[in-house]
C-alpha cells in the first residue's frame, strides 16, 4: 500500500492502538511493522487468529507475555560458545517461565471444545522446566548466585563466613581493649578489601600494622593490623575461589542452555507471534470489532461501521454498499454532516481488515480485496511547493489516475473544489467518468448539483448523501444511498435569521432547472421519511408477532410437559392397580385349589368367592376414570367376533372377546389376567390397524394387532427433566417405539448447557435397539433434537 494513503486514512494511529495491547518489546515491534496484504489467503489466516484469540480472551480472560524479552543477543553468544552473564541467564529464565504460563493458560477450561488456529502455536511451546527450574535455584537474583548453587560454592561460603567472625571477633578485641586510647573511634571499617582500624596519627608505632589509607586531614590512619593480616589473606583467596567456582556454575548453565537452543529460538518466535495476535485480539475487544469476510469481487457491505478513532459512545453508525449494483458512489451534503467521516471509515476498514484487524462493525460485514487503496481527502495547499488547493489536489488526481487499476480503491474528498464551480464539476465528471469506465470502486464527495444529475442519469453510478435536520441545523451522520443531498442553504440561512426577502430574490437568481431538481429532491427526501417510518412500524409488529409465538409455544411446551406428567402418573397409578389385582387373584386360585383338595364345603367356597368380588369391585373402582361421559356407539351382538378386541366401559379396561354374546347379551371378556362376564352394551369396539409379520407369532387370520403404534407418539418431550428422569423416561418410550415398530422418533432435549444432550447420546449409544442417531437440520430444531433410527 502506497504510503500517503496509509497517512491520510490515519492508518498509523490505529498502530499506535494496536502497538499498546502488545505485551513485550518484539511483539510491539511486529506491530508496528503491521501493513496491509493483498493476499486473501494471509489475509484470512490472520483474521482467524485474531478471531480465536479473542474468542479465548472472552473465555479465559487475557494472558500477559511481559516476560517475553529479547534473548536473540544471548543464543548468539551461546552459539560461539561463550559463557552467559547472571543477567542473561535470568531473561532466559524468565522466557521459559512465561512459555510454561502461556501454554497453562492455552490448556484452561472453555464452553468451546473444538480446536482453533492457536492450538498449534500453542502445543510447540517447549516450556524446558528443568533449565528454568535450575537457572532459578541457582541465580534468585541478577546480583547473587545462590549458596546451594554447588557443593564447593557452599563450602567456600561458609569457610569465608567463618573467616569474617574470627576477623570481627580479633579486632573487636583490640578496639575495646588494648588500643582503644590509641584510635580515633572504636570502629571496624574496610580498605581495598581489607579489614582496618582507625589509628590517630601519633600513635601510629603503638599499633604494628599495614597502612592502608589516611584521612583527609592527615589526623587518622586506616590501620590493618599484623595479627589479621592472614586472616584477611584467607578471606582474599577464598574471594577468588569465589569468582572461579561461579564462573563455573555459570559455564554449567550456559551449557545447558546452548544444548536448548534451537528450542529457545522456536520459543521466541512462538511467543512473540501469540503476543502480536492477542494484541489484534485486545485492540478488537477494545472497539467490539467484528471479523469481516473478503471477497475478490470488489464487493463492500459495512453494516453499522464506526469510526475507530471517534468516541464510540458518540459516533453514529452507517451502511455502506459499494461495487455490487454499482461501482462509483458519489456522496453529498452539507459540510460537517459526515461525508469526509464515511469517506474514511470506508478506506479505514479496508486498511484495517487488510491487516488482519477486525473492524468496528456488525457481524458478516463484508470487505474487498485491493492492491492498492488511493486518497485524496483534505487541505492539501503546498507553501513550499508554490501550489494552490487546486493545483494540490489535481497534482494527486494525476498520480492516482496513473496508477489505479480495477483492483484499486479510489476515494476523493471534494473533487473538482478550489476553481471556477462550472469547470470544476465538468472536470469532476470527466474524472469519474474516466474511472467508472475501467471499473474501478471509487468513492466521492461533492457540492456540485452536477455530479448528482450524473449520477441520477449514469448505469452502475449511485448517489449517496449524509442526513440534516434543518430543524435543529444538526447533521444526523446518517449515511443514505440512492438520495441525492439538498444543500439546505435557503433553509439554514433562514432558520439564521436571513430576512425572507432577501432568501426570495435569491431564489430568484436560480434557474427553473435548479428549482425542479431541489423540489425533486425534496420529494425524494419526503418520501423517504415516511417510508422509513412505516418501516419501523412493520419491525414493531414483527417484533410483538415473534414476542407473542414464543409465548404461545412456550406455553404449548409447558402445557405438552404437564399432560405428559399427569398421564405418567396415571399410568404408574393403573399399572399399581392391576399389579396387586392380580396378586389377589393370584392367591384366590389357589386357595381355591387348596379347597378343592381339602374337601372344603360349598358354603365356605361361596363365602371365599364373596370376599373375591368384593377385592374385584374395590378395583374396579380404583380403574374407573371421572371423565365426561360421551355419546358410545351401540355394538349389536351378531356384529361381535371372538378374538376382537373391545374397551369394558365400567372399568375402563381393554380386553378381547372370549365367548359369543347369548341371549340376554352376556360374553365373557379376557383383560390380561381377568376374564369377566359383562353386557355388550358396557362394551365399545376398538379399531386398531393391523400389520402382517413373517417372524412373529400369528393369530388365526394370520395378522397381528399392533395396539401400541395407535399410542405411541412419533417423539417424546425431555425439556425440564432431570439427566436421571429423562433418561427412565427416554428408556421406556424407545422400548414402546420399537415395539411398535416405528422406523424413526424425535427427542426433543433443548439446547441449554448441553448437559442433557449429553446424557441422552450416552445412553443411545449403548442402546441395542438403537441403529444411528444425529442431531436435526434447519428446520428439524436444529442442535436442541436428536433423530434415533431403529434397527430393522
Amino acid at each position: 500500500m502506497n504510503q500517503k494513503a496509509l497517512k491520510t486514512l490515519e492508518y498509523y494511529k490505529i498502530i499506535d492502538q494496536l502497538t499498546e495491547f502488545a505485551g513485550s518489546l518484539l511483539g510491539k515491534e511486529q506491530c508496528k511493522n503491521l501493513l496491509p496484504s493483498s493476499d486473501i489467503e494471509e489475509i484470512g489466516r490472520m483474521q482467524h487468529e485474531t478471531r480465536d484469540a479473542l474468542l479465548r480472551i472472552y473465555q479465559k480472560g487475557s494472558v500477559s507475555f511481559s516476560g517475553v524479552t529479547d534473548i536473540r543477543g544471548s543464543l548468539k553468544r551461546l552459539d560461539i560458545g561463550s559463557i552467559l552473564s547472571m543477567e542473561e541467564l535470568l531473561r532466559i529464565c524468565k522466557l521459559l517461565e512465561t512459555c510454561s504460563r502461556v501454554k497453562s493458560y492455552s490448556r484452561g477450561e472453555t464452553d468451546n471444545d473444538e480446536p482453533d488456529c492457536l492450538d498449534e502455536m500453542f502445543e510447540a511451546l517447549q516450556p524446558l522446566t528443568p533449565l528454568s527450574t535450575e537457572i532459578r535455584r541457582c541465580i534468585p537474583s541478577e546480583t547473587e548466585i545462590s549458596d546451594d548453587a554447588s557443593p564447593a560454592l557452599h563450602h567456600i561460603r561458609r569457610q569465608m563466613k567463618q573467616t569474617n567472625d574470627k576477623i570481627h571477633s580479633q579486632l573487636s578485641s583490640m578496639v575495646n581493649g588494648s588500643v582503644r586510647t590509641y584510635l580515633q573511634d572504636a570502629v571496624i571499617t574496610m580498605r581495598n578489601g581489607r579489614y582496618c582500624i582507625p589509628v590517630k596519627a601519633e600513635y601510629r608505632g603503638q599499633v604494628p600494622g599495614m597502612i592502608h589509607d589516611q584521612s583527609s586531614t592527615g589526623s587518622t590512619l586506616f590501620v590493618e593490623p599484623m595479627a589479621v593480616v592472614k586472616l584477611n589473606n584467607d578471606i582474599r583467596e577464598l574471594e577468588l575461589k569465589e569468582e572461579k567456582e561461579i564462573e563455573v556454575i555459570l559455564s554449567t548453565l550456559s551449557s545447558k542452555a546452548a544444548e536448548e537452543m534451537e528450542a529457545l529460538e522456536d520459543d521466541l518466535a512462538l511467543l512473540t507471534k501469540l503476543d502480536f495476535i492477542f494484541a489484534r485480539a485486545l485492540l478488537a475487544k477494545s472497539y467490539n470489532g467484528s471479523e469481516p469476510i473478503f471477497n475478490e469481487r470488489g464487493y463492500i457491505n459495512i453494516k453499522k461501521g464506526r469510526h475507530p478513532l471517534l468516541d464510540k459512545k458518540k459516533v453514529v453508525p452507517i451502511d455502506i454498499q459499494l461495487g455490487q449494483k454499482f461501482e462509483l458512489l458519489i456522496i453529498t451534503g452539507p459540510n460537517t454532516g459526515g461525508k469526509t467521516v464515511s469517506l474514511k471509515t470506508v478506506g479505514l476498514f479496508t486498511l484495517m481488515g487488510q491487516a488482519g484487524l477486525h473492524i468496528p462493525a456488525f457481524d458478516r460485514s463484508e470487505l474487498a480485496v485491493f492492491e492498492e487503496v488511493y486518497a485524496d481527502i483534505g487541505d492539501e495547499q503546498s507553501i513550499e511547493q508554490s501550489l494552490s488547493t487546486f493545483s494540490s489536489h489535481m497534482t494527486n488526481i494525476v498520480s492516482i489516475l496513473e496508477h489505479a487499476t480495477d483492483k484499486s480503491l479510489v476515494l476523493f474528498d471534494e473533487l473538482g473544489a478550489g476553481t471556477d464551480p462550472t469547470e470544476g464539476a465538468a472536470l469532476a465528471i470527466a474524472i469519474l467518468s474516466n474511472l467508472h469506465r475501467q471499473g474501478i470502486r471509487t468513492m466521492a464527495t461533492t457540492h456540485y448539483s452536477e455530479l448528482k444529475v450524473y449520477a441520477l442519469t449514469t448505469p452502475g453510478v449511485e448517489n449517496g448523501c449524509c442526513e440534516f435536520n434543518v430543524e435543529t441545523l444538526r447533521p444526523t451522520y446518517r449515511l443514505l444511498i440512492g438520495i441525492p443531498g439538498k444543500s439546505n442553504a435557503f433553509a439554514i440561512s433562514g432558520k439564521l435569521g436571513l430576512p425572507q426577502e432577501i432568501i426570495e430574490e435569491a431564489k430568484g437568481h436560480l434557474s427553473e432547472q435548479d428549482e425542479s431538481f431541489e423540489d425533486l429532491i425534496t420529494d425524494l427526501e419526503n418520501s423517504r421519511v415516511t417510508i422509513e417510518q412505516e418501516r419501523d412500524e412493520i419491525n414493531r409488529y414483527k417484533q410483538e408477532i415473534q414476542t407473542l409465538k414464543e409465548k404461545l409455544e412456550e406455553k404449548q411446551v409447558k402445557l405438552n410437559t404437564s399432560k405428559d406428567k399427569i398421564l405418567r402418573e396415571a399410568n404408574e397409578q393403573a399399572h399399581q392397580i392391576l399389579r396387586e389385582a392380580k396378586e389377589y387373584a393370584d392367591t384366590t386360585i389357589k386357595n381355591f385349589n387348596k379347597f378343592g383338595k381339602a374337601g372344603i364345603s360349598s358354603k365356605q367356597m361361596e363365602q371365599e368367592r364373596s370376599r373375591l368380588r368384593e377385592k374385584m369391585s374395590s378395583v374396579e373402582k380404583n380403574l374407573a376414570m371421572k371423565t365426561e361421559k360421551k355419546a358410545v356407539k351401540a355394538i349389536k351382538p351378531k356384529e361381535l367376533r371372538v378374538g376382537d378386541s373391545v374397551k369394558v366401559l365400567s372399568l375402563n379396561l381393554r380386553g378381547t372377546v372370549s365367548t359369543l354374546p347369548n341371549a340376554k347379551g352376556d360374553l365373557f371378556v379376557q383383560m390380561g389376567i381377568l376374564r369377566s362376564q359383562v353386557n355388550v352394551s358396557d362394551l365399545e369396539r376398538i379399531d386398531e390397524p393391523v400389520i402382517t409379520a413373517p417372524n412373529m407369532s400369528r393369530s388365526s387370520s394370520g395378522k397381528i394387532k399392533m395396539s401400541k403404534s395407535a399410542s405411541v407418539g412419533i417423539e417424546i418431550n425431555l425439556l425440564g427433566k432431570t439427566s436421571d428422569e429423562a433418561l427412565a423416561e427416554l428408556d421406556k418410550y424407545l422400548d414402546d417405539a420399537y415395539l411398535a415398530h416405528m422406523p424413526s422418533v424425535r427427542v426433543v432435549h433443548g439446547k441449554g448447557t448441553g448437559a442433557l444432550r449429553k446424557a441422552v447420546h450416552n445412553y443411545l449409544k449403548r442402546s441395542k435397539i438403537v441403529a444411528s442417531y444425529r442431531l436435526g437440520e434447519f428446520g428439524e430444531g436444529d442442535s436442541g433434537v436428536t433423530i434415533v433410527e431403529f434397527k430393522k
